[in-house]
């Protein structure tokens, strides 16, 4: 077993961080209030992450990487919250937790601004095809007689979901001139009432140019994109996903890409994480990749860090969990 990393000792209540490392600010505030921060490696096995939650008998678990199973959850007799630090929570056994009694909570807010930049910038570079023009100039090619560029002034973008990060993709879009669809079933109100259009997903694919995904995993959205849906999008389209990689069903993704029937794609999660290495997107050159950091900034992971935070003194402290950051046992989990 890797060394469990403390930050200190003697305080009467611990966390277990899945990383090896929070903001600062963060641990201070936990010291502050009688709560020792300890550390286990991103990814780690499940078993070996139980481990140290047995050996530490910790009070809370602050998740960022790697899977939280019903072995983990069980760990400890004195755990009584799990809280993410960001806002998906598909690597949490949800359910798992609810029949023990613990709650599961989301620093809600704390990156919508972040992952909303990483989308916008991928659409960017999609769009403006900057990665196939970076390839031509260093193999000594010289495509300028021939290329004709996209404008992003009246080009669609088409948003599934409208949560903190789905409001935030469409300010930006419509600040630089795009035209801004969105569907969100449980939204439609708050997207009419900033000014955008409401429509099913099998209606405003076809005449998307960008697509951009801000949904949960869920049972309900698993392969929300898949070969179908790819069908039905013209083949000048990108697709830009910051949210889950199981929302799109990657290889009907890698055989629409490599056909040519959208132009390209921005991944920013995927459905195993890490991927492995024969993943057959890899070899398309019309697929950018970045490995889950759209909502890790300096100022994200600092405002993550701290409300996960005072969600672990305020449960640890005797309060009710936070009804509007709890994630519920029917949503899709580990």
């Amino acid at each position: 077993m890797t060394n469990i990393l403390p930050n200190g000792s003697g305080r009467s209540r611990r966390v277990l961080v899945s990383h090896t490392q929070i903001a600062e600010s963060a641990i201070r505030l936990l010291n502050a209030h009688d709560v020792d921060v300890f550390f286990s490696p991103p990814y780690d096995p499940s078993e070996v992450v139980a481990a140290r939650a047995a050996e530490l008998q910790i009070d809370a678990l602050m998740v960022r990487q790697g899977r939280i199973d019903d072995q983990v959850i069980g760990a400890s007799a004195k755990l009584r919250v799990i809280v993410k630090h960001g806002v998906g929570v598909d690597n949490i056994d949800i359910a798992a937790a609810t029949a023990r009694g613990i709650p599961v909570l989301r620093a809600l807010g704390s990156n919508s601004r972040a992952v909303a930049e990483h989308a916008i910038a991928l659409a960017l570079m999609l769009v403006k095809e900057i990665q196939p023009l970076n390839a031509a100039v260093k193999a000594g090619g010289w495509p300028k007689p021939s290329f004709i560029g996209k404008d992003f002034k009246g080009a669609t973008i088409g948003l599934i979901g409208y949560g903190g990060i789905g409001r935030e993709t469409a300010r930006m879009a419509e600040a630089l001139g795009m035209e801004v669809v969105v569907h969100d079933p449980y939204a439609p109100e708050a997207v009419q009432a900033d000014g955008f259009a409401v429509a099913e997903i099998d209606a405003m694919l076809p005449e998307l140019d960008i697509l951009s995904l801000h949904c949960p995993l869920t049972a309900g959205t698993r392969n929300l994109i898949d070969a179908r849906r790819l069908a039905l999008m013209k083949p000048g389209a990108v697709i830009v996903n910051t949210a889950r990689g199981g929302l799109i069903d990657e290889a009907a993704l890698a055989e629409a890409l490599a056909e040519g029937r959208i132009a390209a794609a921005g991944l920013d999660s995927f459905a195993q994480e890490p991927p492995t290495a024969d993943n057959p997107l890899w070899s398309l050159p019309t697929l950018t990749a970045t490995p889950h950091i759209g909502g890790v900034t300096a100022g994200s992971a600092r405002s993550m860090a701290e409300i996960a935070a005072r969600h672990i003194i305020s449960v640890l402290d005797g309060n009710p969990p936070d009804q509007r950051s709890l994630a519920l046992a029917s949503e899709l989990s580990a």
